[in-house]
């Protein structure tokens, strides 16, 4: 139970690796809210895991929406109390040509894979540095250090997110706020299964580069942020955190 009296807020967090980190999290003790897009599969979700006795809430936000954003967080922390640790799981892919990217969707893509962490952010600071203690943890990607061709802008967010994390981890250490970021290689979501379907041969050419021979798996990239969120992590702060089997310590 090191979650134990912990309230975490995941974006995100109907499905995929959003998912495995609210299950994760409740196991380990803390009350979990969380926000998608997909009403559906969250509110599903939440009631499987209430009915296992977990505290877990849901609610509808678009996370490149601040407003809608807040109104879901004001909600939580009426219910729970205030947020010790936000989880950013929230994003998309992108696969634009940057010539014929359009302004608005470059505005589009970035308020979601690089604004929304600065909004969460905005949200949950006054608490922690109320509390004098907190846990950021943003979920970033191989591509924030390396990147694969037709995958623009993609790469340039997930590096920026590393340098905001380097930030908030430098700025609000001073309150005892820690902030770090998970780099997954290819995890085995529905987003990485259409991915690896819309070629023909692409899961035998990736599985070919893979050190461990294998994907990971949601649930391992959970254990992680768990870890990062905990107390077992109270010295760990600004960092960039690797989780792809060794993919990208791989020569080309």
């Amino acid at each position: 139970m090191k979650l134990a009296n912990n309230h975490i807020f995941v974006t995100g967090g109907s499905n995929g690796i959003g998912r495995a980190i609210v299950r994760d999290c409740a196991e380990a003790g803390a009350k979990v809210s969380f926000v998608d897009i997909d009403v559906v599969s969250g509110e599903k979700f939440a009631e499987e895991l209430r009915d296992a006795g977990h505290s877990v809430i849901f609610a509808e936000a678009d996370v490149a929406d601040f407003g809608a954003l807040s109104k879901a967080y004001e909600s939580f922390v009426a219910q729970f109390g205030d947020v010790t640790g936000v989880v950013n799981n929230a994003g998309v892919n992108a696969y634009a040509d940057p010539v014929t990217m359009t302004d608005e969707e470059w505005d589009a893509f970035f308020a979601i894979d690089m604004k929304a962490i600065w909004l969460t952010a905005k949200l949950a600071l006054p608490g922690m540095r109320k509390a004098h203690k907190g846990a950021i943890v943003i979920i970033g990607s191989i591509h924030g250090r390396l990147t694969s061709p037709n995958f623009f802008p993609y790469g340039a967010a997930k590096s920026a997110v590393i340098g905001l994390t380097r930030s908030l981890g430098v700025d609000e250490g001073k309150h005892n706020i820690r902030t770090n970021v998970v780099a997954p290689g290819y995890v085995l979501t529905s987003l990485t299964q259409g991915w690896l379907d819309s070629e023909p041969g692409r899961m035998e050419k990736s599985l070919a580069v893979q050190p461990m021979g294998r994907m990971g798996q949601p649930q391992e990239i959970a254990k992680v942020v768990s870890f990062l969120l905990s107390d077992d992590a109270s010295f760990v702060n600004g960092s960039d955190w690797a989780v792809d089997g060794g993919l990208s310590a791989r020569s080309a």
